[in-house]
């Protein structure tokens, strides 16, 4: 009886011991990664004058004209832009000491930002003539809409969300990059189909994207990236490598809702491009 009990026990502790204790890291070992996102590429349908000496910081398309906003003190203005002959046809210049910064419209209203003041303008979309003006915390960027509510950018990873009749904050949407970290200087914005789209300020640098001239696209619900479109060289000779071209950044989207055509420009380039989306990278 006990010959027997002996190898029932040895039997028993063999037969516990078989599977080897675990990794404490081999569970994250086949963690599934996260998906990367699309980076879609584009083909340019049409280029359009665009006057060199406007420094872009805000544009929208509507009814058949472009808007643009442009800073720079003393050389700030709200335009209405004539497409294929890039004409300024109405024009409303900001106070000297004032840096215009983006723009949006709102049925009959245009909303423009300036960048350091603090000072916001409403404007009557059809001649300029200046509503009222309102005040914001620190900087202002870039600016669209949903038709409803103001989108609000100021250098951050962060938009607001602003009821447009008392410029109240209605929520505010952080956006991440792919790694986690904070996406900073997202700078002007466009409403496309139920995403927003933005540029990001110097994209080509090391600490932002280190990948030139990207624009985000982003779900406004939830701050989520959707994807990528990479205009790299887009625009070469506004683009050059000199001292004084070197804040001639990609900024400027506006979306002809009505026929489907997106444009794009910069600060100071000669021309404006009509642009089509190219299949995601790699697919």
């Amino acid at each position: 009886m006990r010959l027997l009990l002996f190898f029932f026990t040895i039997a028993m502790t063999f037969g516990c011991s078989s599977t080897p204790p675990q990794s404490p890291n081999k569970a994250n070992v086949n963690a599934a990664k996260p998906a990367a996102l699309p980076v879609y590429g584009y083909e340019v349908v049409k280029a359009y004058p665009h006057d060199p000496k406007a420094f872009t910081e805000g544009l929208f398309f509507n009814n058949g004209f472009l808007y643009e906003s442009t800073g720079e003190k003393g050389q700030s203005s709200l335009r209405k832009v004539e497409l294929e002959t890039g004409k300024t046809v109405q024009k409303w210049n900001l106070p000297r000491e004032d840096f215009g910064e983006g723009i949006a419209m709102i049925g009959d209203k245009i909303y423009q930002l300036t960048w350091q003041q603090g000072l916001g303008r409403v404007f009557d979309a059809k001649d300029f003539k200046l509503l009222k003006e309102f005040s914001y915390q620190g900087d202002g960027w870039g600016m669209t809409t949903d038709g409803t509510n103001l989108y609000m950018t100021q250098s951050t990873h962060v938009i607001k969300v602003l009821d447009p009749e008392n410029f109240k904050t209605v929520r505010t949407i952080p956006v991440m990059r792919e790694d986690g970290k904070p996406l900073m200087q997202i700078n002007e914005l466009e409403w496309i189909k139920g995403e927003i789209w933005g540029n990001i300020w110097h994209s080509e640098e090391a600490n932002i994207l280190g990948k030139p001239n990207y624009i985000a696209r982003i779900d406004p619900a939830s701050g989520k990236l959707l994807g990528w479109i990479n205009l790299a060289g887009i625009s070469p000779d506004d683009q050059g490598h000199s001292e004084d071209q070197r804040e001639n950044t990609l900024n400027g989207i506006a979306y002809d809702a009505a026929n489907d055509r997106i444009f794009v420009t910069g600060k100071n380039w000669k021309k404006l491009y009509e642009i089509k989306l190219k299949s995601p990278e790699g697919q």
